[in-house]
């Protein structure tokens, strides 16, 4: 059975339930992606859960991006973007939901663990990641980095090697935390050389 039928219907339950929601519809690769404001997007995320058209019952996924370059071009627009993937089963039906955050010095989004309780370690993650806030999760911390982490490493802007690092001193018995000891190498090209160079075989 064609996948375009399937895409058109979806797409078309998706405009009737989200109606003036959906700020953007956009299909590509056989897939649907569904863009709503921050102010929306716990209304919407509860209208795909429950209208009868559409019953994402899971949650799979839901991820931080950082969009303050994108592509070639400057990005203009909000810099850091929500997006979840969500499932039926008992339809067999896929769509991604992408929200924005209004405020890129606070980027603030409702939690949608309410509505999946799948979604709690991934926005623990893309707070961790991005600095992303979720308003409304229990236990918003930090899952992946150290617990005196500063800053948050998948920003663009955060320097590849780190602030700190961290090792254990013999002398202190004990991990300590420093600045990052790494230098700069100049990197030199591999040399192959002729045959029979300085009369080696």
């Amino acid at each position: 059975m064609s996948v375009t039928p399937c895409l058109d219907r979806l797409e078309t339950s998706l405009k009737n339930a989200l109606g003036e929601r959906i700020r953007k519809l956009t299909r590509a690769l056989g897939e649907i992606t569904v863009e709503v404001a921050a102010a929306d997007y716990y209304a919407a995320a509860k209208t795909l859960r429950d209208h009868s058209e559409l019953r994402f019952e899971q949650l799979i996924d839901l991820c931080g991006l950082d969009y303050s370059s994108y592509g070639n071009a400057a990005w203009e627009g909000p810099r850091f973007c929500v997006a979840s993937q969500l499932l039926s089963v008992s339809l067999n039906q896929r769509v991604r939901l992408k929200v924005f955050a209004a405020d890129d010095d606070l980027p603030l989004v409702a939690s949608v663990t309410p509505l999946w309780t799948s979604a709690n370690w991934f926005e623990r993650e893309a707070f961790d990641l991005y600095g992303i806030l979720f308003d409304g999760h229990e236990d918003l911390r930090r899952i992946l980095t150290d617990y005196g982490f500063i800053g948050h490493p998948m920003r663009k802007d955060f320097p590849v090697s780190g602030h700190v690092e961290m090792r254990y001193d013999a002398e202190q018995r004990r991990v300590i935390y420093q600045p990052v000891s790494i230098e700069p190498r100049e990197i030199t090209p591999r040399v192959i050389r002729e045959d029979h160079y300085g009369g080696l075989n």
